[in-house]
């Protein structure tokens, strides 16, 4: 892979799409992703904000972070009252 050209949310196919220049393209399963990680709805969230607002933060937790760590980090879990 050389350079990355674009990253962005494609709601036709809910994938965060990578392309890169040398013709490669990578298409992260949103729904899968969330399926296998996120435990309950505030960890949803988080991931939606994520991939609408910075894909490419999100394609990088995919990719080369560890995202169980940052949803225990980031997850604020409010009781209803």
């Amino acid at each position: 892979m050389k350079r990355l050209l674009s990253c962005e949310f494609n709601f036709d196919t809910v994938c965060v799409e990578l392309k890169f220049s040398d013709g490669t393209m990578i298409a992260i399963d949103t729904i899968a992703v969330e399926n296998e990680v996120a435990d309950n709805m505030y960890q949803r969230s988080e991931l939606d904000y994520l991939i609408c607002n910075d894909p490419i933060a999100y394609a990088d937790l995919i990719l080369n972070g560890n995202l169980e760590a940052y949803l225990k980090a980031v997850t604020e879990y409010k009781m209803l009252d």
